[in-house]
């Protein structure tokens, strides 16, 4: 293994020890490929499922694998052509048999932190669909919660301001203001310390840099 290869191993073991002792079923997939295929094994043919606006699990194929599958009753808030039927699809999401998602970060010892502009997102992941799904990159891991939670106001929503086309001053500059403007993403923050009921969460650590 490269060194890269062993560091990121390391991190995702000591990551998973902590998931785990806070009742998440937790994993480690060397690549994206390989979280796919470990998707598709956790979900029984048939399963309802959704996601929310990641961009982790759309880059890294996951989304297209499951809907070319053919297997599952997906809920795809992405063909969604009115404000309507996005709200519709975020409400059947809610009781989805299972929601995939990633984190804008998660730290070292094991809280998932995600920033929400509508929180849709951070709803289904508090209550309501069956079983949760998140797949993260190691480069979102963080020493810290206050590293955490500077990684998704400064890293994380900038640029996905920047995707979005926002009118933020984040968008202008990259860097956090705890703006109050209109478009602003940053609504709703979120920490996940433990998973209730009790795995209810399961977490795949990628060891490839994934998403914003």
């Amino acid at each position: 293994m490269t060194p890269i290869e062993i560091h990121n191993e390391l991190l995702a073991g000591r990551i998973i020890k902590h998931l785990e002792r806070r009742n998440f079923n937790a994993h480690y997939c060397a690549t994206a490929s390989e979280a796919i295929e470990l998707v598709k094994s956790l979900m029984p043919e048939g399963s309802s499922v959704s996601w929310g606006g990641s961009q982790t699990i759309r880059e890294m194929g996951l989304t297209d694998a499951l809907i070319n599958s053919g297997n599952y009753k997906v809920i795809d808030r992405d063909k969604a052509t009115t404000p309507e039927q996005t709200r519709q699809c975020y409400l059947d999401a809610m009781d989805a048999d299972y929601f995939l998602t990633s984190a804008n970060a998660i730290t070292q010892d094991g809280v998932i932190v995600n920033i929400d502009g509508r929180g849709n997102r951070v709803a289904a992941i508090t209550w309501g669909p069956h079983n949760v799904i998140h797949v993260i990159g190691l480069n979102k891991a963080a020493p810290t919660i206050e590293a955490a939670l500077a990684r998704a106001r400064n890293t994380a929503a900038p640029i996905n301001t920047a995707r979005l086309g926002c009118d933020t001053p984040c968008r202008l500059d990259g860097v956090c203001h705890n703006c109050n403007s209109p478009q602003c993403i940053c609504n709703y923050v979120h920490f996940t310390r433990n998973s209730f009921p009790a795995h209810r969460h399961t977490v795949i650590l990628i060891g490839e840099n994934w998403g914003y």
